[in-house]
């Protein structure tokens, strides 16, 4: 497999235009005129950097065309005045224009070369205008390649020198030398100035494509060095990275991907091959063709996979992305990033577990939570019964129910004369009051008892209550049912009903019409309980004396309600509201940080959101439960 860099470069090829078949023509046209120039030039100039060998062509195509015009005037000398002066003239010219193509053709510069012809242009040139009886040769348009080439071939300050030393023989010189007449000089000198503004002119030129081309080096440079970062990011990652055509075949890839693909078909993949040959095996062509479809019709893919022939179990996540062209109409490619998730995946299985393991956890506090008022409710019921059997154990030990018998005992010893004894004896005739004060206060007895009785009935009915209700709730656990929410909010605070009382918490219901709502009955229990337990305590450690809960139910949109649970306790700070509901964290000294945390958990299996709101310390929160009517809990 070939260099990252070389992978990249292609890769950036894709959904480039292609060249019409004009540009194709022009461009073999260009190379073969090059070619044909490069013929002059020796093998060190042909491989020299880009600039010298720009200039040796120009040199040689201007040698070139210098010596067609030498032709064309030793042709025309035989008609001139002085053929002999002037024939010299354009020989020594020629054999000079030859001696610059020979220099090409042997040295290493440009530099000798085009000195010599910029020498034998410009003393050519005067030397001609001297010879010829022509007065207006100065204003040839031969003299303006003077300041043109020189600055091209040997730079502006040398190019300066050929500029001034032809505008001087074109402005000054050749117009003494023939005697012009005064009008004349207007021209001489114009011609003169233009050779001065072409010197200005090529220098600029030269100066813009100096500034451009090293913009151009700067831009290289910067690539060069992105291009290295981006091979090195993409050699020394784990993830598989490639891109490939619309054929399939590859572009560039990673090492990554090549040593996955080793594991999977057996053999190295090399750019220009099919990602998945004829070779490969048919389930992965199949997914591959399927996802490929899919790309080239410009939508994006993305699935899990995890190869069964890899060396390891690993599961990965692939990414295809389309390469769109220019235009940003045509699929011309796709990318593919894979990435290794096997990790991940164990790390959300092991979460999964241990959220299971929080959610069981959870509901066994709030069974512990449900036991622990139920074991208020009836530790109190209790210490009523104790009370009144102890006070039927009293009364009824002080009844004088014996005084009743011996009553009856003394009657029975006279029942042979009862009419002499009740009237005649002293105790019989203090027998009939007796009686009837003795009745009296067995009447009073029996009204006492049968109070205590009642009494006695009312807290085993209320402590079978609060068992009954407790069994209720734990039997419907993990059940989604429909269930009057007001009445299930009742049950929560009946459960702190002998806490509140005793602490002197005064509680406040404002309550909306009864809504039945379709939820859990345990995990809401749960954490309503969870609340007021919280509550409590918070309102304990205020120490205040009107201490006050709020439970307050109210709709707010068609499907979702919100319970909220309202203390002027010690208040929530600002700096822990955030951090209030993450496991672990707690503001009490016997606190473990896991009742909210439990609770939020189990407010969002319900499709439920729990929150808390407080202005600060020592100004009470509230802590709010929004839930859907509609009781569809959450299973992702």
């Amino acid at each position: 497999m070939s260099s990252m860099s070389t992978r990249v470069a292609r890769a950036q090829g894709v959904g480039g235009l292609e060249p019409s078949g004009q540009g194709l023509a022009r461009a073999g046209m260009t190379a073969r005129l090059l070619g044909a120039l490069d013929v002059f030039l020796s093998e060190s100039l042909r491989r020299g950097p880009a600039e010298e060998l720009g200039r040796s062509r120009v040199l040689v195509g201007a040698n070139a065309v210098l010596l067609f015009c030498c032709l064309v005037f030793l042709l025309y000398v035989p008609r001139l005045a002085f053929p002999v002066a002037m024939g010299a003239v354009g020989g020594v010219c020629m054999a000079g224009f030859l001696a610059s193509l020979l220099l090409l053709r042997r040295g290493a510069s440009s530099r000798l070369p085009g000195l010599l012809l910029c020498a034998m242009l410009t003393g050519g040139f005067l030397a001609a205008g001297l010879r010829m009886p022509d007065p207006h040769v100065g204003t040839h348009a031969i003299c303006m390649l003077i300041p043109m080439l020189s600055v091209y071939l040997l730079g502006p300050r040398p190019g300066f020198l050929f500029a001034v030393v032809g505008a001087v023989g074109v402005g000054a010189v050749l117009p003494l030398w023939h005697g012009v007449q005064a009008g004349l000089w207007i021209r001489a000198w114009c011609a003169a100035l233009f050779m001065l503004g072409a010197w200005g002119l090529s220098w600029l030129i030269l100066a813009a494509r100096d500034q451009a081309n090293l913009a151009m080096v700067r831009a290289l440079r910067s690539l060069r060095e992105n291009e290295g970062k981006l091979t090195s990011l993409l050699e020394n990652t784990e993830d598989i990275v490639c891109s490939v055509d619309a054929d399939g075949r590859l572009i560039a890839a990673n090492p990554a991907l090549g040593e996955m693909y080793r594991e999977l078909i057996g053999t190295e993949l090399a750019p220009g091959d099919f990602l998945f040959p004829e070779r490969a095996p048919e389930r992965l062509r199949v997914r591959w063709q399927q996802c490929a479809a899919q790309v080239m019709a410009g939508k994006r893919v993305r699935f899990e996979a995890s190869p069964s022939k890899l060396k390891r179990p690993r599961v990965l996540d692939i990414s295809l992305n389309p390469v769109f062209d220019v235009t940003g109409t045509r699929v011309v490619g796709m990318t593919v990033f894979g990435r290794d998730i096997t990790d991940r995946k164990e790390a959300e299985a092991r979460l999964g577990e241990m959220h299971r393991s929080l959610l069981d956890v959870s509901r066994q506090a709030g069974m512990a939570e449900m036991a622990t008022g139920v074991l208020h409710n009836v530790g109190n019921a209790l210490n009523s019964v104790n009370v009144s059997v102890n006070l039927l154990a009293e009364r009824l030990h002080q009844s004088r129910l014996p005084g009743l018998k011996k009553a009856t005992d003394l009657m029975a010893s006279h029942g042979a004369d009862l009419a002499a004894f009740l009237t005649a004896d002293g105790r019989g005739r203090q027998l009939p009051s007796y009686l009837q004060a003795l009745a009296s206060q067995l009447t009073g007895e029996r009204e006492e008892l049968l109070e205590e009785v009642d009494t006695l009935q009312k807290s085993v009915e209320h402590i079978k209550s609060v068992v009954s209700m407790q069994q209720e709730h734990a039997r419907f656990a993990g059940v989604v049912e429909p269930l009057e929410l007001t009445a299930l909010l009742d049950d929560a605070l009946r459960l702190q009903a002998v806490s509140f009382e005793r602490l002197g918490i005064q509680v406040k219901r404002e309550y909306t019409e009864g809504t039945l709502v379709k939820v859990d009955r345990h995990k809401l229990l749960q954490i309503l309980l969870n609340l007021l337990s919280n509550a409590r305590q918070a309102l304990v450690e205020s120490g205040r004396a009107d201490k006050q809960l709020t439970i307050r139910v109210e709709r707010m949109v068609a499907e979702r309600l919100r319970i909220a649970v309202q203390d002027n306790g010690v208040g929530i700070s600002p700096e822990d509201a955030p951090r209030l509901f993450t496991q672990g964290f707690t503001t009490k000294k016997d606190g473990h940080g896991f009742g909210l945390h439990i609770s939020a958990l189990a407010a969002a299996e319900m499709d439920a959101f729990l929150s808390c709101s407080s202005e600060g310390r020592g100004q009470g929160a509230t802590f709010t439960i929004d839930l859907p009517i509609s009781g569809e809990e959450s299973r992702a």
